[in-house]
């Protein structure tokens, strides 16, 4: 004989809860239309995790009077920076809320982090290749720029935890795809992150105007591949003349499924995980890839950090060039990135985590596809079904 004890308590019930429940069948054990009898609460003890949500089933001995607890927790969710806007302090009452801008910022607030997050980015990322290029290398070298970009990832994603601090659209996307990141989210942060990285870029070639025309020559705009003392490839990549499209389409692919991959293994309190030092570990992830993956296309690695600035770059007279330059590369950091960082996500899931991923469902996510249920589809759903579960609690 079986009994379901879950059901009084809701769907995920505590301890406590379940406790609380054998309590009343242990108290009824006197009714002779009781079946059971009484219930060694001892068997309850030291099945699970004190206050942690648990799945029950109880049997009971056909004879006997004693209940045994099979007991199974439920599958943990990634939360925090490079995951969603989850933190400490999340709950903070803004000093002002009835000011016509506070409830402005407080509707806009993740855009607004977004926006700034990848603006520092760039700022340090295009920043440090103007002064290594403009100076031909007087001050700095290849390695100052891969310091750059892994120092000005890392101070974006501390400025931009409100929103998570995807900071890039390959990003957001893999998160939506894996770790339940709200669809409709996506528009708003892609924009967001271009404009950021466009306005940035802007900056950089105002504070560089005049280097850039003793470089350039006057106030000719060139592209490389085009000139000798091109300027172009400060703001967004250019591929090695050598490289063809698959190539180049490799490279990014290979740069963005790593970044993903070690961006998940980051977050991972299942792993080693690195909780508040995740930015300083970004910094090591951007670092390497630059090292080791920056020399062909540039490691754009993000959509956002390379068309703002291109399209930038275009609108302050670089020419048509900029689209057309290594057989109209620019598409490629525009698309490759998404694959790279669906496939790194996807590895990671597959074969290394188990909490909670479309991956660690019934038929690895397909049945969600063939058979969708609006609760696996749609945020608001699952968030109104959890409250449910919740207050059935």
């Amino acid at each position: 004989m079986s009994i379901q004890a879950a059901a009084p308590y809701g769907d995920s019930p505590t301890k406590a809860g379940v406790a609380q429940y054998f309590e009343s069948v242990s108290s009824s054990s006197s009714n002779p239309q009781h079946g059971h009898g009484g219930v060694e609460m001892a068997d309850i003890a030291n099945k699970n995790t004190a206050g942690a949500p648990v799945g029950i089933v109880c049997t009971e001995e056909h004879l006997g009077k004693t209940i045994y607890l099979e007991t199974q927790e439920q599958p943990y969710a990634e939360h925090g920076p490079l995951v969603d806007g989850t933190r400490p302090g999340e709950e903070t009452v803004d000093s002002r809320p009835d000011l016509a801008w506070s409830r402005i910022r407080h509707t806009m607030r993740e855009a607004f982090s977004e926006f700034f997050g990848t603006f520092i980015i760039i700022m340090f990322g295009d920043g440090v290749v103007a002064q290594v290029v403009l100076s031909k290398d007087a001050n700095g070298s290849y390695q100052s720029i891969t310091w750059g970009w892994g120092i000005g990832v890392m101070l974006g994603v501390y400025s931009s935890g409100i929103s998570g601090a995807h900071l890039n659209p390959a990003v957001t996307f893999a998160n939506c795809l894996y770790r339940k990141f709200p669809w409709r989210k996506f528009p708003i942060y892609l924009v967001s992150q271009v404009c950021g990285a466009a306005c940035a870029a802007l900056i950089v070639y105002a504070n560089y105007k005049s280097a850039i025309d003793q470089f350039e020559g006057g106030s000719m705009r060139t592209v490389p591949g085009y000139s000798t003392n091109a300027t172009a490839g400060i703001f967004c990549t250019y591929p090695a003349s050598f490289m063809t499209k698959t190539g180049m389409f490799f490279s990014e692919f290979i740069a963005s499924t790593l970044l993903m991959f070690l961006i998940y293994a980051l977050k991972d309190d299942g792993n080693i995980g690195a909780g508040n030092l995740t930015p300083l570990g970004l910094f090591f992830i951007i670092f390497g890839i630059g090292c080791a993956w920056g020399w062909e296309t540039g490691y754009a690695i993000n959509l956002a950090r390379d068309f703002g600035p291109r399209l930038m770059t275009y609108a302050l007279g670089y020419g048509h060039e900029v689209w057309s330059a290594g057989g109209y590369y620019f598409w490629i950091p525009m698309v490759a990135p998404f694959f790279g960082c669906a496939f790194g996500g996807f590895l990671y899931d597959v074969f290394l985590f188990t909490g909670e991923s479309p991956i660690n469902t019934p038929w690895m996510g397909l049945k969600r596809v063939i058979m969708p249920r609006r609760v696996d589809w749609s945020t608001v759903a699952a968030e109104r079904a959890e409250a449910e579960r919740a207050a059935r609690v």
